[in-house]
């Protein structure tokens, strides 16, 4: 049984340990440990409150936890890390930018963030999971490429209801000509939307089809 942290937030020498949880300000999200389906392994996840079955990100997506013994902290140099009983290094926001008082926080949309303590704009953010999806386009996230820097955003899902590592296959959105929602394989692609209208409704049946294949 998990235990909600009383507060969204994760401040420097703060932990989060397993069986511990942040909980969005609304109740609407939860961040904490679990374990998928029949597997033994341990995951830094984010879930629906609602719903705990419903996980919307995962963070050690390809470095499972072995044991119980798992801890979330927030460094001195502003990254959350991830770590096992031993303290070796799970997963890492592993951010450059530096924050004199960094904070980690839930927020009601679902997106953990660092930022800086006193300043709550999204300019503070350093790091976000936004910007990391998994398998779940949330409300207000961004999809596809920056065209200034190249960073791109796509989905891609889980090996299998047991094992949240990434996939065979990517769901992104190509802005080579008309740009269009694309899911690919390695470098083909086995399914084309048609001009990508930004909308929500084609996505979500593009991402049920990324799901099902």
């Amino acid at each position: 049984m998990n235990l909600s942290v009383a507060v969204d937030t994760i401040s420097l020498a703060q932990s989060i340990r397993d069986g511990e949880t942040l909980v969005s300000a609304s109740q609407s999200f939860e961040v904490g440990f679990f374990t998928p389906g029949n597997s033994n392994n341990r995951y830094l996840g984010l879930w629906y409150k609602f719903d705990p079955s419903t996980v919307v990100w995962v963070a050690n997506r390809k470095n499972p936890i072995t044991d119980k013994q798992g801890m979330l902290v927030m460094r001195d140099d502003g990254n959350l890390v991830l770590l096992s009983k031993n303290k070796k290094i799970i997963w890492s926001t592993n951010s450059s930018r530096v924050l004199e008082n960094p904070v980690g926080q839930l927020l009601d949309s679902g997106n953990l963030v660092i930022r800086d303590n006193i300043n709550m704009s999204s300019d503070s953010y350093v790091w976000q999971s936004f910007d990391y999806p998994s398998d779940t386009l949330l409300p207000g996230m961004k999809f596809g490429s920056n065209l200034s820097t190249g960073f791109e955003r796509y989905l891609t899902p889980w090996r299998s209801a047991d094992d949240p590592s990434p996939g065979d296959f990517n769901f992104r959105l190509d802005i080579h000509g008309l740009p269009q929602t694309v899911i690919t394989t390695g470098s083909r692609k086995v399914v084309r939307s048609g001009p990508w209208n930004g909308r929500h409704p084609l996505l979500q049946l593009l991402t049920i089809s990324l799901k099902l294949t």
